[in-house]
């Protein structure tokens, strides 16, 4: 597989159903020279089954700038390496870019195996608008960093697709009740591919119920489905006054950056002022 120069391949690997990991990964893993795991522990068991042997070297948000520069010299040494994440696909929600910037700049090859992603597989199940849509990740772990988000993301009239823990997936869903309104439709997947795959999609006050009934439904991992507001134009504008109102809320008192970040995008200033009080 390697030239000159090696090629950085950005692998993915199953969210949980080993069924799903795709031949040409294997063979691309089979063959590098490393492989980069966000979690060797992790990894090294998903690798082993699949027979994969290559060296694992860990790379993770905390290491990432000072690996990236151990990976690209292997690369020019020419070496192929692979990056892998958890699970799913490398990059969404997971470290990586930055080796990905740090390769192409030395003028190596990035090729993705594409494969298995959360986000898209909860969209294609969710029974909700899927022509334009916007990726979270993760919403802040502080509660009041979170619903300050979901202030901001409240008028957006793309459908949301957000992660969250089994540690705040209820009080997440009670904060979007109360900040998006109960009737928003949603669908809520955890788990999947695995064996205890499920998806409710419903209002978000029946998912909320639903949840906190069912201790079962506390359990795993969760991507989070949120249809986009209603109200085409109107509800754009709002949506970009309350992003630029939470960035100019960091630094200046709440009446001036309402008046800032209505000028600045056209939104109301009495509703971006209200969301502060």
């Amino acid at each position: 597989m390697s030239a000159q120069r090696g090629r950085l391949w950005v692998v993915a690997t199953p969210i949980g159903n080993l069924g799903d990991f795709a031949p040409r990964a294997r063979e691309v893993l089979a063959q590098v020279a490393l492989v980069a795991a966000e979690d060797t522990r992790h990894s090294a068991p998903l690798l082993a089954q699949a027979g994969v042997h290559a060296p694992l070297m860990a790379l993770h948000e905390h290491n990432e700038q000072a690996q990236a520069q151990r990976i690209v010299a292997r690369l020019l040494a020419g070496d192929d390496v692979a990056l892998i994440s958890d699970a799913g696909t490398p990059l969404v929600s997971d470290p990586g870019y930055r080796l990905v910037r740090a390769a192409r700049a030395a003028g190596c090859e990035v090729s993705p195996v594409p494969g298995p992603c959360a986000a898209i597989a909860a969209l294609s199940v969710a029974g909700i608008a899927s022509d334009r849509f916007v990726f979270e990740g993760f919403l802040p772990a502080r509660p009041a960093a979170r619903r300050e988000r979901l202030q901001v993301l409240a008028g957006e009239t793309r459908t949301l697709i957000v992660y969250e823990s089994s540690h705040r997936i209820v009080e997440t869903l009670a904060d979007l009740r109360a900040i998006f309104g109960d009737e928003r439709e949603a669908a809520l997947a955890r788990e999947l591919t695995k064996r205890f795959e499920t998806v409710i999609a419903a209002p978000l006050a029946q998912i909320h119920a639903r949840v906190i009934a069912d201790g079962d439904q506390q359990r795993g991992e969760f991507v989070l489905v949120v249809a986009g507001a209603q109200g085409g134009e109107e509800a754009a504008l709002l949506a970009e006054g309350r992003r630029v109102f939470a960035l100019l809320r960091e630094e200046l008192p709440p009446a001036r950056a309402a008046r800032l970040a209505a000028a600045i995008s056209g939104a109301p200033r009495k509703a971006l002022y209200a969301d502060a009080v």
